[in-house]
């Protein structure tokens, strides 16, 4: 009993020191680079400091929950240009799966290929799950560390009218 309960104890504090912290309101945009599906270099910091960008986790492609997330910021896609959203999607899968799902599901934004899990990591996330955050001029002003699968739209919205309101 006492080996299993050294053994948990052991486990939690190596899973606590791969944690890195949880990006919080206010943050600047992490400056994490990795590939995106067409295996081009993405510089996520860049990428992130000008202008509104919405940065969405999804555990892994061609999932159904995964599908309907993506899916539903694809179907707003429209009124998110309109606003001048830019979008990038992150999950773990290779740069070859990930031009797949966006080719598959007609996805309009970029994928990015977290294989080494650096942009997780650096987004404080120490497992995969749907997550989003939007960054504004490189700011973090909205996160959503339970996001939904076919409401992401309607709460990526609801969010950029708090926002623009507040403005």
């Amino acid at each position: 009993m006492l080996k299993c309960i050294l053994t948990l104890m052991a486990l939690s504090f190596f899973n606590a020191l791969l944690q890195a912290d949880e990006l919080k309101l206010g943050a600047k945009a992490p400056a994490v680079k990795s590939i995106d599906d067409r295996g081009n270099p993405v510089h996520l910091g860049n990428a992130l400091s000008e202008g509104t960008v919405l940065v969405f986790f999804y555990p892994k492609a061609m999932t159904p929950g995964c599908t309907k997330q993506a899916c539903s910021l694809r179907d707003g896609w429209d009124e998110l240009q309109k606003r001048e959203v830019t979008i990038y999607g992150v999950s773990s899968d290779t740069a070859k799966t990930q031009a797949e799902f966006r080719e598959k599901h007609s996805l309009p934004f970029t994928l990015i290929a977290d294989t080494d899990k650096s942009v997780a990591k650096a987004f404080g996330k120490g497992r995969w799950s749907r997550q989003a955050y939007l960054f504004k001029d490189g700011v973090l002003v909205w996160r959503d560390l339970s996001a939904a699968t076919s409401g992401q739209m309607a709460d990526v919205v609801k969010a950029l009218d708090e926002i623009e309101s507040a403005d």
